[in-house]
């Protein structure tokens, strides 16, 4: 591969330098530039953000192994821009307690984990999809337990390690058979042969079970509550957004352009599934106490509304799932970086805690309800457009059973996303309640361009049609 193939990696390539740079800064840095890393880890992020935006240049690498396109890079700028609110977010609580000592570990080990997750979007080949699934999935159990001295913390790194793993070996479980089947591992190749043999059909389920872990699809959800309780806030925000985005992106691609020849059987799979991910994941969304499980819970039925875009199987569909994940980030974080002030003022994470927030935090209480209003998908914000827009994609299938099923939970995920707004708006809270909270700019600075991105990102038609024009240069049908 000559220098031009770099070229292609221009993402990751940017990234690891901002890495290297990160760790070369925390090591042999004085002690006096400490109070400046999280500045130098924002403006690094911020940077890899720009050269991502930059004019793409499309082509393959390393023999085709990788994969460079307009889409691949408008997705990679997605989980780009989703690590850099998570660094925004995330920094007092790391300046707080022995985590201070530790600060540059984190932005580092999330770095590394995000350049997992663009060769996953990138990858031409299975080898280098399961390279990228590793490289995201074993620093992110790292992030789960970051916070070593709480029992809860430890205990979301041990599951989602536990729990990883066992994907991770059902995933090359599934690729061995694969390849016994078909011969190759490139996509390119497999999507020309593979055909509903018994053998190929076995490997396409276990990989698929291994993918699903990832966007926590039921019955693969189980680790997914604990793990988001237990986890730091701003690393739950993650998993939230980056890691499930990724792992539906990775699934778009592999659906339509591996196995599109055997549609006929995991079409009506994937069908089920969606509906049981969106009806359970409202269902015990209803039950949670906690906002952190409560919001594990809104993104496992988040995942199921999420694949009726993916089962459109159009430009349309990939469009309206890249949308709906951009939407679905900013109310996310939105929503994160509010639990992360409240958590930092109170200690708490119940939903209780946020009671009265309105008459103490008004600011924090209505940024709070913009994101829980865009979730549920209430018009005008960007939240209603997403779902419309998935929603259009689907029914341009003809799954209108489907859809009807999928508006029913949006009633129902609308009930419980307005218990918060009450807690915040009517109920009373106890004693003196939380008292005026006071953010830093860097947090300030996320939720006001998440909010803003909540009320415009739905009303300027153009980004839409921009990730409208990226779909429809990739010929899925």
């Amino acid at each position: 591969m000559d220098f031009s193939g770099f070229l292609l990696m221009r993402q990751e390539v940017a990234l690891t330098a901002a890495m290297l740079a990160l760790l070369l800064y925390d090591i042999f840095g004085p002690a006096s530039w400490r109070q400046h890393l999280r500045l130098v880890a924002t403006v690094a992020m911020a940077a890899v953000v720009a050269v991502g935006f930059l004019p793409a240049t499309t082509g393959e690498a390393f023999g085709g192994c990788y994969v460079a396109s307009e889409m691949t890079a408008l997705m990679k700028n997605i989980l780009t821009v989703a690590t850099l609110f998570v660094f925004l977010q995330i920094g007092g609580w790391l300046r707080a307690g022995e985590r201070a000592h530790r600060e540059g570990e984190f932005y580092y080990i999330t770095t590394a984990t995000l350049l997992g997750m663009e060769l996953m979007v990138s990858a031409g080949n299975f080898m280098m999809l399961y390279v990228g699934v590793e490289l995201a999935s074993l620093p992110l159990a790292c992030l789960a337990a970051y916070d070593k001295y709480r029992n809860k913390s430890a205990e979301a790194g041990a599951k989602y390690i536990l729990f990883s793993a066992l994907s991770s070996g059902v995933m090359m479980f599934g690729l061995s058979y694969l390849y016994g089947a078909v011969g190759t591992l490139y996509f390119s190749d497999v999507s020309a042969v593979v055909s509903p043999t018994p053998l190929a059909l076995l490997g396409f389920v276990f990989f698929f079970a291994g993918l699903a872990f990832k966007i926590s699809l039921v019955p693969f959800h189980l680790w997914t509550a604990d793990v988001y309780e237990g986890a730091p806030t701003g690393v739950t925000a993650y998993l939230s957004v980056a890691s499930k985005a990724a792992g539906c992106f990775v699934l778009l691609f592999t659906l339509y352009f591996v196995f599109g020849r055997i549609e006929g059987i995991w079409y009506a799979m994937l069908w089920a599934l969606s509906v049981a991910t969106i009806v359970i994941g409202n269902l015990f969304a209803l039950r949670q106490k906690d906002i952190k499980r409560f919001f594990a819970f809104s993104s496992i039925s988040q995942a199921g509304y999420i694949m009726l875009g993916v089962m459109g199987g159009t430009a349309q569909g990939m469009a309206s799932t890249v949308y709906f994940i951009l939407v679905y980030l900013f109310s996310n974080m939105a929503a994160f970086g509010v639990i992360a002030a409240v958590e930092g003022c109170s200690g708490r994470t119940d939903i209780a805690a946020f009671d009265g927030l309105r008459r103490s935090n008004p600011r924090l209480a209505f940024v709070m309800m913009l994101a829980l209003f865009s979730l549920a998908g209430i018009p005008p914000f960007a939240g209603f457009f997403s779902k419309f827009f998935i929603f259009a994609a689907a029914a341009a299938r003809g799954e209108y059973v489907l859809v009807f099923i999928a508006l029913v939970n949006t009633v129902v995920s609308l009930y419980y996303y307005l218990l918060i707004v009450k807690a915040m708006f009517i109920n009373e809270a106890e004693g003196e309640g939380l008292g005026r909270i006071r953010t830093d700019n860097y947090n300030r600075l996320s939720l006001v361009l998440c909010t803003a991105a909540i009320i415009g990102v739905g009303i300027v038609s153009a980004i839409y049609g921009y990730v409208g024009d990226m779909s429809a240069g990739v010929a899925l049908k």
